[in-house]
C-alpha cells in the first residue's frame, strides 16, 4: 500500500470516528477560520506539505513531518492530526510524551521495537512489522527504535490538532534543571549529569 494511501486512510478514519472524550474543545461551527480570514475554498482543507516526505527515503537520522494545527490551520477544532516518521537503521525516536493525545502508529515499512511505560512503571514493548498498528496511551512515556538493518517508515495519527511533544531527555537535561538536583534524583554524581548534558548538546 502506498504511503499516500495510508495517510488518506488514517485521516479518513480519524475524521469519521466518534470521540467521546476529546482533548480539543468542541466547536459550535463546522470549522474554524484563522484570524483575518473571512472566506475559504477547498484549498483551505488540503495540506500538501507531506508530498516531499512521501516521495523521499529516510535521511541520516530520525525525522518527523507533521500535519498539525500549526502547519494545517483547517485542523483547528477538528481533534485530528497526523505525522510521518522516518527511521534510518539503528535510529531511535527518544522517550517522549504527548500530553494532549494518544498516538496510533501504523508501520508502513521496515521493523520497529516500540514501548511505553504506564503510571505503575510497567514497561510494555512490542516488535512491529509492516501492517502492524500500535497505540501509545495519552500522556504516557513511549519510544520507537529501528533495531533492524534497514530503514522504517510509520504514520502516526493523533486525537488532537495539537498533541504536543515533550522529549524526556531534553526536558530533563536541557532545560536548566540544577545539576545537583539531577544528580540526587538519578542517584549519581554531578560529573555524570554534566556528561549527559554535553551529549545532548551535540
Amino acid at each position: 500500500m502506498a504511503l499516500n494511501q495510508v495517510l488518506f486512510f488514517l485521516l479518513f478514519a480519524l475524521a469519521t470516528s466518534h470521540v467521546a472524550t476529546a482533548s480539543d474543545p468542541d466547536i459550535t461551527s463546522d470549522f474554524i477560520l484563522p484570524p483575518n480570514v473571512t472566506a475559504v475554498d477547498s484549498s483551505f482543507f488540503t495540506y500538501t506539505g507531506l508530498r516531499s516526505t512521501v516521495n523521499s527515503a529516510p535521511g541520516a537520522s530520525f525525522s518527523v513531518s507533521k500535519a498539525a494545527a500549526a502547519e494545517f490551520p483547517a485542523l483547528l477544532g477538528q481533534s485530528v492530526s497526523v505525522a510521518v516518521l522516518k527511521y534510518p537503521a539503528g535510529s531511535v525516536n527518544p522517550p517522549h510524551t504527548h500530553p494532549r493525545s494518544a498516538e496510533l502508529l501504523f508501520l508502513v515499512q521496515g521493523y520497529l521495537e516500540v514501548g511505553f511505560v504506564d503510571t505503575s512503571n510497567k514497561l510494555y514493548t512490542q516488535s512491529l512489522q509492516p501492517g502492524d498498528v500500535f497505540v501509545f496511551p495519552k500522556g504516557l512515556i513511549h519510544y520507537q527504535y529501528c533495531n533492524s538493518g534497514s530503514a522504517a517508515v510509520a504514520v502516526s495519527a493523533f486525537g488532537s490538532a495539537n498533541a504536543g511533544t515533550v522529549s524526556v531527555p531534553k526536558s530533563v537535561f536541557a532545560t536548566g534543571v540544577d545539576d545537583g538536583v539531577l544528580a540526587k534524583s538519578f542517584k549519581t554524581d554531578v560529573a555524570t549529569i554534566q556528561k549527559l548534558k554535553a551529549g545532548l548538546a551535540n
